[in-house]
């Protein structure tokens, strides 16, 4: 099913939201996973699937959703960031959610302890009340459209069928929309709905969470919606007498059947479990509207057993004996009917007919004079009926029965016979039940007349409940009465083991490591160590403890060896003045000439530079490197003299007197000559 929407993976959607994968398939829609490129966020794409993106009423749903959320702001409500609704592609943009569904979790936990169940209550209540406040009401509050964040965070989704405010009037289908499990009572009779019936359903909530099991169960949707109307669920404290008094009090009394008995807003619900939560041990004193409308209830059934045993006794001898009159007459008559016809009638025209016996054969359908049915004699009427252990065209029974013989009046009157014909067994073609609710799929099925079983598999993309496949597979031909397995998912099976210890293994015996166990790689970081390069250096898990196999992911820092990460100084000897300056821009370093020096080296290239190579440049000391060029073997460097100043003092004994050769500089011998450009 979800390598149906695989395609999508990579798309982008409108120039912005980059499909990265499925997240999973719903009954409407399939959610994915997407990178929203303006504003740098993962986000959700909930798409309505292929099947139904042309059906006006899952249209409808999906605008009416979008419209909903948009008009509400709230932490434990899901946020929707953008629609669209094109022709060939329609979906909703929506916060992303790590976690899992209320359901989910209650399915693998059971019971909820009484903080949870507390805690998740006033979460959802919040969010009711935002709702309501904005004259929104939601119509399918469970634990499937419950979202539970890491953190324990509450996230009320899907508000496909909430009504809004000024709202057209609701369609007969949609009265009574809504999961049957769940539903209100007004809900499921088409009644007139208002803010407290989605506190209803969060009783039916709180009930599972508090008692593990549903209020009302039954093998068709009908029979639980009938029981959701009529009878009162029993009280939590009779499945468990370690629930608090005062949270089976709330419970109850958000279940009432009638509105006017229940909380009258989410706030003052909300009210009362906060109290709860400050005193599990409270108990709540009933309200003096609930004690009016018990007591009314008292005197009405009192007075309607008055009137029934108090009826004013009335005789039904004249209305037996009229009756008795009618019926004595027609007796009259048709006695008389039968004597004329047997004593006056007339016999000769009289002919005996045997009927033939053809249960067994085969009706080829057309002429019955090939069974022995003569149309002078017979009128032959042939009825059909499905029957699993007769083939098909079989003559399953004969009315007369074979060998009765009947008098008929000639020319005049034919025996009546009526064929009934097997069918065979009814086939019908096999409905895609999967990603579709187990317990509603299987109230369905048995409805239609199969016998249906269920078994529980692990999935890692079908959700806890909902019918993961089945046998026969979607598609198949098969007989009204078969057998049909359902195969129902229980989650993802996962298997904890204990975390290796990868630190000082190498790269590559790391990686045969986590293959091994079952981990994912994840991010891989070098740094500059004593250690080999490639040796593990530290790790994102703990060694040794109880960790996810599947969804575990480790991180790694390994060694690059003690000169990664070292920014060095390349050598510049042997370089023109041309290609250092090339080679320093690439370190965002500047060039300077700092003279000629004798060397073999050729003239003009570096042959000395300052600070010297594979200096680590990374602390940012240098900004400038300094460099002398070669002047060739035959240059020698200008002696450095200066006109005698008033300070010089005479030469003592160690220094002799200039001689004749040697003059005074001139202001052109103080110049360093170059014999070529330095620049």
């Amino acid at each position: 099913m979800i390598d149906n929407y695989d395609r999508f993976v990579g798309q982008v959607l409108d120039k912005r939201y980059k499909i990265e994968r499925v997240l999973g398939v719903g009954g409407m829609a399939v959610v994915f996973l997407a990178y929203d490129a303006l504003m740098k966020r993962p986000v959700a794409v909930k798409m309505l699937k292929d099947d139904i993106a042309f059906d006006e009423q899952a249209v409808r749903r999906f605008i009416n959703e979008s419209k909903a959320v948009a008009m509400l702001s709230h932490p434990n409500i899901v946020n929707i960031y953008d629609v669209s609704v094109k022709e060939n592609c329609k979906y909703i943009v929506m916060e992303y959610i790590e976690g899992i569904t209320l359901k989910n979790y209650m399915t693998r936990r059971g019971r909820l302890s009484f903080r949870e169940t507390v805690s998740y209550s006033e979460q959802i209540l919040r969010a009711l009340e935002h709702a309501h406040a904005k004259n929104i009401i939601h119509r399918d509050i469970k634990p499937q459209n419950i979202m539970l964040l890491k953190n324990g965070q509450i996230k009320v989704t899907d508000f496909g069928i909430a009504k809004l405010p000024n709202a057209e009037t609701l369609t007969t289908t949609d009265k009574a929309i809504g999961t049957v499990y769940y539903i209100s009572p007004e809900q499921a009779s088409g009644k007139p709905i208002d803010q407290r019936s989605d506190l209803y359903s969060l009783g039916v909530v709180m009930y599972e969470m508090t008692t593990g099991r549903l209020p009302f169960y039954a093998d068709s949707p009908i029979s639980v919606a009938l029981m959701q109307v009529n009878d009162a669920p029993p009280a939590p404290r009779s499945i468990d007498e370690g629930i608090p008094q005062g949270l089976e009090q709330i419970i109850l009394s958000a279940m009432e059947k009638n509105p006017a008995l229940r909380f009258e807003s989410a706030s003052q619900m909300l009210r009362q479990l906060q109290r709860l939560r400050s005193d599990p041990n409270i108990v709540f004193k009933p309200s003096r509207k609930l004690t009016q409308a018990r007591r009314a209830e008292q005197k009405a059934a009192a007075a309607r057993e008055r009137r029934e045993n108090h009826k004013p006794s009335r005789s039904m001898f004249p209305i037996i004996m009229g009756v008795a009159t009618a019926l004595l007459l027609v007796m009259i008559v048709a006695g008389w009917y039968v004597i004329d016809n047997l004593l006056f009638a007339d016999t000769s025209n009289l002919l005996s007919i045997k009927v033939p016996t053809v249960t067994g054969n085969l009706y080829r359908g057309g002429d019955v004079a090939e069974l022995g049915f003569d149309p002078q004699y017979y009128s032959v009427n042939v009825e059909y009926k499905y029957d699993p252990d007769t083939a098909p065209n079989t003559i399953i029974e004969q009315e007369p029965e074979g060998g009765i013989t009947k008098k008929v009046v000639a020319n005049t009157q034919r025996v009546a016979v009526t064929l009934t014909v097997s069918r065979g067994a009814e086939t019908v073609t096999l409905g895609d039940y999967t990603i579709m609710e187990a317990r509603g799929v299987e109230a369905a099925l048995r409805t239609m007349g199969f016998v249906v079983k269920t078994e529980t598999v692990y999935s890692d993309v079908v959700q806890t409940g909902y019918v993961a496949s089945t046998m026969p597979a979607p598609g198949s031909v098969v007989n009204i009465g078969d057998t049909i397995m359902l195969y129902v998912s229980r989650g993802e099976n996962i298997k904890y083991i204990l975390a290796p210890d990868f630190k000082g293994l190498s790269e590559v015996e790391a990686a045969a490591e986590l293959k091994k166990s079952g981990l994912t790689l994840g991010t891989v970081t070098y740094k500059n160590s004593n250690r080999p390069a490639g040796t593990v250096l530290e790790q994102s898990i703990t060694p040794y403890e109880q960790v996810p196999q599947k969804a575990t992911t480790v991180d790694f820092v390994v060694s690059g060896g003690p000169a990664y990460g070292i920014l060095a100084l390349p050598d510049l000897t042997g370089m023109s003045l041309e290609q250092a300056k090339l080679t320093l821009a690439e370190y965002d370093l500047a060039l300077s000439v700092g003279g000629q020096v004798t060397s073999d080296v050729g003239i003009g290239l570096i042959v000395e530079q300052d600070p010297p190579h594979n200096t680590d440049l990374r602390d940012g000391t240098y900004t400038t490197v300094t460099v002398k060029i070669s002047g060739g073997p035959d240059y020698r460097a200008p002696e450095e003299t200066t006109a005698p100043a008033d300070e010089t003092t005479a030469p003592t004994d160690e220094t002799t007197a200039p001689t004749a050769e040697t003059t005074t500089p001139t202001a052109e011998t103080t110049k360093t000559p170059f014999p070529i450009p330095l620049t």
